[in-house]
Formats: C-alpha cells, structure tokens, sequence
C-alpha cells in the first residue's frame, strides 16, 4: 500500500471545492479562500485529516450547479494555512489521491460533499514501464536543461528527483501548462506506461525547440562567436 492509500485508509467521505482547474499528485496548489461556505469547509477538515477534494468544474455561472456523478478528482491535503485577520486564508495544498465521486451526501452542509472511490495506476511490470519512465525522464531533464540556458543561467539548475513511475508521469504532467481537458485525460488513466506515452509524444515536440532556442540565445549572447563577446 502506498504512503497516499494510507492517509486515505478508511475515508469514504470527503468535502469538495470544484474549481476550474485540474490537481495532480504530488502537484502544489496555491488558494485564496474567501466565500464563507469554504470557510467553514476549512475549519471541519481540521477535524478529518486536512483532507478536502479538488473536482474540475468550469461553472456558467449557476452556483447550484456542480461536477457530474462518475467524475474524476484529486484528494488535496492542507500543508500551510495562513489565516487573515477578516476570516479569509491563504493554504498550500498538495495533490495526495485521487478519487471517482461515487455520489453527493450531507445535503445540509453549505459546501458540497461527496462519497468518493480512492484509485492509483494498475500494476505494471518493470519490464513494460521502465523504459518508457526512463525515457521520459531523460526528455525532462533536458528540457530543464534548455529552460536553464534560456533563462540566462539565472539562479540554479533545479535538481529533477528520480521518482518511482506513476510519480513522475505526474510530476512531469504538473510542469506543462496542459489545457484542463489533456490534465483531465491524464488524471483518469489508470496506466502509467499509457500516461507516460503521451507525455512522451508533448516532450519529443517541445525538447527540439526548446534546444534550438537556448542555441540561438546562447548564439546571441556571444554575438556568434563561442569565447569572445564583440564591443559595439
């Protein structure tokens, strides 16, 4: 059992805030909570392990509205809470789990809360994933490269974590602005080796033009020439 599965261990319940955004694991959430329904949901979830879930949810404008039965989520656990004098708060939320909303409950809270079926990736053997997982990470890592080179060298090179499989397909998920419909696409599989594939097929059509630029830059910097800069 993962480290997720076991914060989860027993929990059939859980508040939800559908936003119009989706929330991976191991993805870091910034929010602004401000309307007095998750004010309140704030406060209960101190009681249930800081535990609410993130459902996508693009809204027309009816508040009544909410995500279909059958949908797809990402359990958030609360890690930082900075409360404002006037009752609202700023949190980090971490991307734990995620969930199928079997059914909405509790009708009587201001927020909306739901039954909720906890999933993680199928097993797959070594022999399937790890290729692609390496592949992925070598794509990754030299897109991280080039995003370096363009930024002139500014700061540090980041350090990328060799994580186990299903923690990378989401981690290097999280690092592309991906429209909400991709991210939700990545959110439902249940196969890592298909998750990666698709991230492959991002990484190999941006890792050339992000290389070709960070030459061009780099060209630019030294007027073309690789040792001296040229003074005008």
């Amino acid at each position: 059992m993962s480290e997720a599965s076991e914060k989860v261990l027993g929990i059939k319940r859980l508040p939800l805030f559908p936003l119009p955004l989706v929330l991976l694991p191991n993805e870091v959430l910034g929010l602004h909570i401000f309307e007095p329904r998750y004010r309140q949901m704030l406060q209960d979830i101190e009681l249930r392990k800081n535990l609410f879930g993130i459902t996508l949810y693009e809204s027309e404008g009816n508040i009544l509205d909410k995500p279909p039965v059958g949908s797809v989520g990402c359990a958030a656990e609360v890690r930082e809470t900075a409360r404002l004098p006037d009752g609202r708060s700023n949190i980090l939320a971490g991307g734990l789990i995620r969930y199928r909303l079997l059914d909405y409950v509790d009708p009587h809270e201001s927020y909306f809360s739901g039954e909720v079926e906890f999933f993680e990736d199928e097993r797959e053997t070594d022999a399937a994933v790890l290729p692609i997982a390496t592949e992925v990470f070598d794509l990754f890592e030299r897109i991280a490269k080039a995003a370096f080179k363009l930024s002139g060298n500014r700061g540090r090179l980041p350090e990328i974590p060799r994580t186990e499989p299903e923690q990378l397909s989401f981690l290097v998920a999280a690092a592309f602005n991906l429209e909400n419909a991709d991210k939700y696409k990545m959110l439902e599989m249940t196969s890592t080796t298909e998750r990666l594939a698709k991230l492959r097929t991002i990484l190999l059509q941006a890792v050339v033009k992000m290389e070709t630029d960070a030459e061009i830059v780099k060209a630019a910097q030294t007027n073309g020439h690789a040792k001296k800069n040229i003074d005008l």
